[in-house]
């Protein structure tokens, strides 16, 4: 009985602590304290530039960015300021460009003196500042906008005129700031998307840069970022996989660092918030979804799927001090060119987070696998980190009614030999869509979103039943994923999305002996028949070489699509080309797959096995139902 009755202490006063810990949190950000009082007072304070020239002198490396940085500045110098072009409803193309061009100009200033870096910088922020606005009804402009100046502002502050600190300053306030209280506008306070993280530092940069002109309206809209970027925090939780895949956690995350790195410049703490749960073991899941091919999974309203560097990941490596995070990045930076990354809005916080690190000293991840639930649950694995022609599997589940999702649950994408066989086309431009009077953001089943073929489930890597969509309400988690012995795995029950089409599914992927890739799919038909479509995207040229067996060419490599069950389906392929004057081209692609009905309240299988050139041989796949998958 003590026994019982300590435990229920102790949990009370576990309970008690997570309390105060809260309302410590709460309170601290209610008592933010002034900022440094001398500019410069965002990311690098006066002197630190010693830590980065260093750095730059003993390392050819950071010297080789650092070069890549003053070379984008030198060519931003003769070009002229941007203007006030909308593009459809965003003038979010110029914010992004301001803020390069600023954040380029301001660094290349602080690191070698040279005031014309300074001059260009103040010549464009006087620009910006003359805008009629920065577009308040796409908040992310004036996000990114206010961020931009607020740099600019604050890194050259010694070289402007009184009269130049008065109207970019004035610009920062009356555009910026206080727009973030207009209740038409500041919607994104409440949402838990990639608009929070990014509206919510644009602004805080600005009260930071402006503090002592206005003191009160900066402090309150510095604690209400505190309280409100927890809301896209949480959706980290519970092991860091982004809900809007991998080009939106480049975009939201990046921001969210850039927020957390000047709250502890400007304040010496970030307020808990990089303890929020997910948070830090976000940094992993953006690692482990760059493919052996380079190409990212690009699922939901991703790009095209090529990796990119991302500054924030040394945030992470940093923290945790944990160099492996990077294994990828070292990769971007020792190519020979870095025009590319270098033209990153965002490239020079590489050298602020960065700098002096020993990329050399960088060892590969040791886990292959990878897996995290939350709105947008994935598993992630590979044959190897270090082998260019390894495995590598992407496995997405979730509802297509998470932030950004498609219709794409149980999809994948598979690289083999350098190359990305199993494809997904990623978002289709928003501008060609809304130019066109479509609303691409509903999400409810008849959505107009879902009449376009990027979004929809018949494009993606997945199941579809008698010819209908996903349920758009439907969710699926990762049940299972793991290694055992010779097999790397993940397993999904996607009954939820396919409910009144099927009595049940589930799919499971893995990768088995590092040689081969097999898709299994365990569905029972309801009470009616069902047509199940299984349909691989996959590069053009596919050859249908028997009645379950295609062959898929790319490059001088060949991977073979190999249908192992049911014996008797029949492989074909289908155009992806655009039946609609609104859907994209998507050239270079065709569906390869089969269609088999299932008799009403019957069980059927089908597994499909991807077979890279080194495996071809293999004549029988592994042929284990889903249940016995993981066990000896």
């Amino acid at each position: 009985m003590k026994i019982v009755i300590g435990h229920r202490l102790s949990a009370i006063g576990l309970l008690l602590i997570f309390a105060l810990c809260g309302l410590f949190n709460f309170a601290t950000a209610q008592t933010v304290p002034d900022p440094p009082a001398q500019h410069p007072r965002l990311l690098l304070l006066a002197g630190e530039e010693k830590q980065i020239q260093q750095a730059i002198q003993s390392n050819p490396l950071w010297q080789k960015v650092h070069q890549a940085i003053l070379d984008e500045a030198d060519k931003i110098i003769p070009t002229p300021p941007v203007e006030r072009i909308l593009e459809g409803r965003r003038l979010l193309a110029k914010s992004r460009e301001a803020l390069r061009r600023i954040f380029h100009l301001a660094y290349a200033y602080r690191l070698t003196n040279d005031t014309k870096y300074a001059q260009r910088a103040e010549k464009e922020m006087l620009a910006i500042a003359k805008f009629s606005d920065w577009n308040p009804t796409h908040y992310l402009d004036v996000g990114e906008m206010t961020m931009a100046l607020a740099i600019g502002y604050d890194w050259i502050y010694p070289t402007l005129s009184p009269e130049s600190r008065r109207t970019i300053s004035q610009a920062i306030i009356e555009k910026g700031l206080k727009t973030s209280q207009d209740d038409r506008y500041n919607h994104w306070l409440q949402r838990s998307n990639n608009w929070n993280q990014v509206c919510n530092a644009g602004i805080t940069y600005g009260a930071l840069a402006v503090y002592e002109q206005v003191p009160d309206l900066s402090k309150q809209l510095i604690k209400r970022a505190i309280n409100s970027i927890k809301l896209p925090m949480e959706d980290y939780a519970p092991d860091g996989a982004y809900p809007e895949g991998y080009g939106y956690w480049n975009y939201g995350t990046t921001f969210q660092v850039l927020f957390l790195t000047a709250m502890e410049k400007a304040f010496g703490s970030d307020y808990g918030l990089s303890r929020q749960p997910g948070f830090m073991a976000t940094a992993r899941y953006y690692e482990n979804m760059i493919g052996t091919s380079g190409y990212s999974f690009n699922y939901s309203d991703a790009g095209s799927g090529k990796g990119k560097l991302s500054p924030a990941m040394f945030y992470f490596a940093q923290k945790s001090s944990d160099p492996s995070l990077l294994w990828i990045e070292k990769k971007y930076l020792e190519e020979s060119d870095l025009s590319e990354s270098a033209d990153n809005r965002v490239f020079p916080l590489l050298m602020l987070l960065g700098a002096g690190m020993e990329l050399n000293k960088i060892s590969p991840p040791r886990k292959t696998l990878w897996a995290g639930q939350g709105k947008s649950p994935v598993t992630l694995m590979r044959s190897s980190w270090t082998d260019p022609n390894a495995i590598f599997v992407g496995f997405k589940t979730g509802s297509p009614a998470a932030p950004h999702a498609h219709m794409d649950i149980g999809s994948f994408v598979m690289d083999a030999d350098g190359v990305r066989w199993a494809l997904d086309l990623g978002s289709q431009n928003y501008h060609s869509l809304e130019k066109l009077g479509m609303d691409i953001w509903g999400k409810e089943q008849d959505a107009q979103r879902w009449t376009i073929k990027r979004y929809n489930n018949f494009i993606h890597n997945t199941l579809t039943i008698n010819d209908q969509l996903q349920k758009a309400e439907g969710y699926a988690k990762i049940d299972r994923s793991g290694e055992s012995g010779a097999l790397k795995y993940g397993i999904s029950n996607l009954s939820d999305v396919y409910d009144g089409q099927l009595a049940a599914a589930q799919r499971g992927i893995g990768i088995v002996n590092d040689a081969y890739v097999v898709v299994r799919d365990e569905v029972k038909a309801a009470g009616q028949p069902a047509k199940v479509r299984w349909v691989m995207l996959a590069p053009d040229g596919a050859k249908i070489d028997g009645s379950n067996t295609a062959v898929l060419t790319k490059d001088g490599k060949k991977l073979t699509l190999r249908v192992d069950a049911p014996a008797n389906a029949k492989l074909q392929t289908w155009s992806t080309a655009p039946t609609t004057d609104y859907d994209a081209t998507n050239e270079g692609t065709v569906l390869v797959g089969f269609e088999y009905e299932v008799p009403a309240g019957a069980y059927q299988t089908l597994q499909v096995s991807l077979l890279p050139e080194s495996a071809s041989s293999v004549q029988k796949s592994m042929n284990k139902p889903l249940s016995q998958w993981g066990k000896q």
